[in-house]
């Protein structure tokens, strides 16, 4: 049974090193910076995401943001991950693998975001082919699974170049900037050769 073993009161993980990029677990220290990225971003986002609460980027909501993300870790069910550019430690985005199932499925969902000043420069990529092997082999999942907008290329793109394959099409799958949209879901198993 030691194939369907969960981590037992998970440790933060430590930071992960990509090509030219880092990740690491959010602290209170990168309020100013994730505000101001968000807030920069926030119409390139907007049309991807789910809808913003009205004090999204205040201080005591990005401390209970990081209060969610403590227990979700502490529970085994997410780990969040700020990105940072290696060379200046700019925060360039953020992933999640969230909705991690353990027992038969070992699976979580990769989630994603990018800073609009950092879109088309790579970072995401190098950040998520820094992820998968972490994930297998950290958190010992045996798949991730994605899912985005058919609209969203550039997303497309990131899953398809980091190796993940199309496995279907769902209907009113997540409620993304207040409307119930389709997604591709697409998925990268642990036995999938190296990307």
């Amino acid at each position: 049974m030691a194939l369907f073993r969960t981590l037992s009161a998970p440790e933060p993980l430590p930071p992960i090193a990509g090509d030219g990029v880092m990740l690491r677990a959010p602290q209170m220290t990168d309020f100013p910076a994730w505000a101001a990225l968000r807030e920069t971003s926030r119409k390139f986002l907007i049309p991807w995401e789910p809808t913003w609460p009205a004090d999204d980027l205040t201080r005591p909501a990005f401390r209970q943001r990081l209060r969610r993300y403590a227990e979700d870790m502490r529970t085994d069910q997410a780990y969040a991950f700020f990105l940072y550019r290696a060379e200046d430690n700019a925060l360039v985005g953020g992933l999640a693998l969230a909705n991690i199932r353990r027992g038969v499925a070992q699976a979580g969902s990769l989630g994603y975001w990018v800073g609009e000043p950092y879109v088309r420069r790579g970072y995401m990529t190098a950040a998520v082919r820094a992820l998968i092997p972490a994930s297998f082999d950290m958190l010992r999942l045996h798949r991730i699974e994605a899912a985005c907008i058919p609209t969203n290329i550039a997303s497309v793109r990131l899953l398809e170049k980091t190796g993940f394959r199309r496995e279907g099409y769902a209907r009113s799958y997540l409620c993304i900037n207040g409307i119930w949209q389709d997604h591709l879901l697409y998925a990268r198993l642990q036995s999938d050769p190296p990307n």
